[in-house]
């Protein structure tokens, strides 16, 4: 292989490298601009790239650079994110030291997948300390030591139905519907038996698990550094996500208060 078929092939795994790179901030929940950033960055870094560009949406990545005069481009469609925040931050150590050090690009496909193979927390752990933050928000909503108690049986039953309905790759809308009618109905049950004291304070604290903070602040940050469309996609996420909680409450609450359960 000559040269310069060596040189349009490092350009290529470089752009693939910053693809996945991309990739795995974006679907972890990571901005668009600090995706972009990271894209042109690592582009950049090698081959004496010149010209790099990346476009990112909460649904997709493209991506651009020229080598030598010519251009070659990626794109990525993401279909599901997830919250992952000690992925972002062993990427954002991986980009930063790739940028300053003499990595190979193969070096750092093979890094790169490591962090993507790497465990998280299992689902039990992050049920068990979900269900514990919810708990504590039910205290900071004024009830009493047997309300956190219920709010944490409540919520653990919230975050293991929610998390095996996810395995049915159904859409985030009927997820918070679901996770939230539980969340209700379970609520009104603790009071009935005596278990809970006071039902709004357990209903609250058992939705917080639903409420799409991560998504709102994403939104708020891209639409003021100039993301518009990624600010108002994350938005309109965020504002769905909101209606189905409300939904789901509404909804049993209002069969509720009739009478009919």
């Amino acid at each position: 292989m000559d040269l310069v078929s060596r040189d349009r092939d490092e350009a290529k795994k470089l752009l693939l490298l910053a693809a996945l790179t991309g990739k795995t901030m974006l679907k972890n929940g990571a901005e668009t601009y600090r995706v972009e950033d990271t894209i042109e960055r690592i582009c950049k870094s090698r081959l004496d790239i010149k010209y790099a560009d990346a476009f990112v949406t909460p649904t997709g990545i493209f991506l651009s650079l020229e080598y030598k005069g010519e251009m070659f481009t990626y794109l990525i469609r993401i279909k599901s994110i997830k919250i992952d925040l000690n992925k972002i931050d062993l990427v954002n150590e991986f980009s930063r030291e790739f940028v300053n050090s003499n990595m190979t690009v193969d070096e750092g496909i093979e890094k790169l997948k490591k962090i993507n193979k790497a465990e998280g927390y299992s689902r039990i752990t992050k049920n068990l300390f979900g269900a514990m933050a919810c708990a504590f928000f039910a205290l900071l909503f004024g009830g009493s030591f047997l309300d956190f108690i219920s709010t944490y049986l409540v919520s653990i039953t919230v975050l293991f139905t929610v998390g095996k309905i996810g395995q049915y790759k159904m859409t985030f809308f009927i997820n918070n519907l679901i996770g939230a009618s539980i969340a209700s109905v379970l609520s009104i049950i603790v009071v009935s038996i005596g278990l809970g004291h006071n039902m709004d304070t357990i209903i609250i604290g058992s939705i917080m698990s639903l409420v799409p903070g991560v998504s709102i602040t994403n939104a708020l940050r891209d639409t003021i550094s100039g993301d518009f469309i990624s600010g108002l996609s994350r938005g309109m996420e965020a504002i769905f996500s909101a209606l189905a909680i409300a939904f789901g409450v509404g909804i049993v609450l209002n069969i509720y208060y009739r009478g009919l359960i």
